[in-house]
């Protein structure tokens, strides 16, 4: 039983890593090489709710 559930996962494993390099392959053909020069203005893009997060005691958690 031990080995059909290794078997199984194997199986399992390669099929997403065969999805992966498919996906990957999809992505790739849609991206464009950038390259940049030192003093040219870029946009960044920043999402405040992945910005930089502080640590320390939350009030609703502390006792």
């Amino acid at each position: 039983m031990i080995e059909v559930t290794n078997a199984k996962v194997a199986v399992a494993k390669e099929k997403l890593k065969e999805a992966r390099t498919r996906q990957k392959s999809y992505a790739d053909k849609h991206r464009r090489e950038l390259e940049f020069q030192t003093g040219d203005h870029v946009f960044l893009k920043v999402s405040p709710a992945r910005g930089v997060r502080r640590f320390g005691i939350k009030g609703k958690l502390s006792p």
